[in-house]
């Protein structure tokens, strides 16, 4: 593999790290360090979603738990605030677990290649299947963000490095196979469901990663379709 490849495949494949979003709270809005006193636009939502009461007020109680689930998905500011990306985490997450074992019912990713790898883009998941058998998943993954977006397609592993490393960020690409120029599987250490998103790569869980380390191999092909909400 030649260096430039490999540049490429680092510069791309590198996952995204979560920008600010500013909110404008109004008067007398907490810090990411402390909670916010404030009624978000999706309070009952986010309420419903964390088992909350579901009166649409917030409430100390209320902050600390959505506080809890922000700082757990690197959602930031981290102040508690029940705003538009952190109901879109939810309820993404929500869309997920409807999908259940049967992720290709519209029959979208190919049936007719053997074993492929699969990911949708809109629902953030992928999932490994041998003509109409499901093999593995579907996981939670996490594509590329806003003008970094993964090429949908039909493609093929063409790289294999278990222990790549970035040489540009120097952060390690763990489980990584590569299947177009730089955009490649791998693991991650932080949350699947962090926005906005990688570089292009499709972010795994290290569970998940090794899993398709152990069941793919070079020349295996790759079908990616849909949109990642927000791009």
């Amino acid at each position: 593999m030649g260096e430039t490849v490999r540049r490429g495949a680092v510069a791309l494949g590198i996952a995204g790290l979560v920008a600010p979003l500013a909110i404008a709270m109004g008067t007398g809005t907490a810090q990411a360090a402390s909670c916010s006193t404030q009624t978000g636009p999706y309070q009952k939502q986010v309420e419903k979603f964390l088992g909350r009461p579901v009166d649409g007020k917030q409430s100390a109680a209320d902050c600390q738990a959505v506080k809890a689930f922000q700082t757990k998905h690197q959602i930031t500011p981290n102040a508690g605030y029940a705003g538009a990306v952190t109901w879109g985490v939810m309820d993404l997450m929500n869309k997920q677990k409807k999908v259940g074992n049967n992720p290709n019912k519209a029959g979208k990713c190919p049936t007719n290649k053997g074993r492929i790898a699969c990911v949708d883009l809109t629902l953030q998941l992928s999932w490994i299947q041998d003509g109409k058998q499901l093999k593995y998943g579907p996981v939670p993954v996490r594509t590329g963000r806003n003008g970094h977006e993964t090429r949908t397609g039909l493609k093929k592993v063409y790289w294999r490095d278990i222990d790549h490393v970035s040489s540009l960020y120097h952060v390690p690409m763990p489980y990584s196979q590569f299947f177009d120029g730089g955009q490649a599987f791998h693991s991650v250490g932080i949350s699947v469901w962090a926005p906005p998103g990688s570089h292009g790569c499709v972010n795994m869980t290290k569970k998940d990663a090794v899993k398709y380390w152990s069941m793919l191999r070079k020349g295996d092909e790759v079908f990616v379709y849909g949109r990642k909400p927000g791009t």
